[in-house]
C-alpha cells in the first residue's frame, strides 16, 4: 500500500496560496483519475481518499493540520493503515530551487521547513518526498509569500505545465 501525502493548510483563508500547491494539485489528480472523494476522520486528523495505482491501493492524505503540525497526522494514518516508511511519498512546497522546478528526495533531512520537521519527529527512517518550487519574491516575508494567493496567470501555468510534470514523477517513483 502506498500513502501519498499532500501538504496543505485546510481552512479556506489558505485557497489557492503557494503553500497549498498539494491541495491545488490533488484537484487536478482527481480530475484526471477519478479517484473517491476525500473523506473527513477528525479523530485522526486526515482527509483520505483512495487510488489505485499500479494494480496497487494508494491513500491520498490531506492532514487536517497546521502544514507544520502534519507529523501527528501523517504518524496515524502509517500506524492505522500499517504503512511502510519506503511506501510514503510526501508533496511540498519549497521556496528554495529553481523555478518550476520538481526534485525527488529519500533522505529525511529536513532543510530548515518545520512541515517536514514535524514528520522527521514521529518518523526515524527515511520517506520520499516531492518537492516543488513555487518561486520566492524577496519582497515580501517568506511566510506572507507562500500564504498569498496564485495570480491567474501562475495558476494557468500550475494546471498546464507543473502538475503534468508532478504527476509523471510521481507515477515514475512510485
Amino acid at each position: 500500500m502506498k500513502l501519498i501525502i499532500w501538504l496543505w493548510n485546510p481552512w479556506i483563508q489558505y485557497e489557492k496560496t503557494r503553500h497549498n500547491l498539494g491541495f491545488l494539485f490533488l484537484d487536478y489528480l482527481k480530475e484526471k483519475e477519478k479517484f473517491s472523494d476525500f473523506k473527513s476522520e477528525s479523530k485522526f486528523k486526515w482527509e483520505i481518499s483512495t487510488w489505485i495505482i499500479r494494480w496497487e491501493k494508494a491513500i491520498l492524505l490531506k492532514p487536517i493540520t497546521y502544514m507544520n503540525l502534519s507529523g501527528e497526522s501523517v504518524r496515524k494514518v502509517v500506524d492505522f493503515y500499517k504503512v511502510d516508511l519506503g511506501d510514503i511519498v510526501v508533496v511540498y512546497d519549497d521556496i528554495s530551487m529553481d523555478f518550476w522546478k520538481i526534485r525527488f528526495r529519500d533522505t529525511w533531512s529536513a532543510w530548515g521547513h518545520n512541515w517536514v520537521k514535524s514528520i522527521i519527529s514521529h518518523f526515524w527512517d527515511k520517506w520520499n518526498r516531492i518537492k516543488v518550487w513555487v518561486w520566492f519574491n524577496s519582497s515580501f516575508d517568506v511566510s506572507d509569500w507562500v500564504l498569498s494567493k496564485f495570480t491567474s496567470d501562475e495558476l494557468d501555468k500550475l494546471e498546464k505545465d507543473l502538475f503534468s510534470n508532478i504527476y509523471n514523477l510521481l507515477i515514475e517513483k512510485i
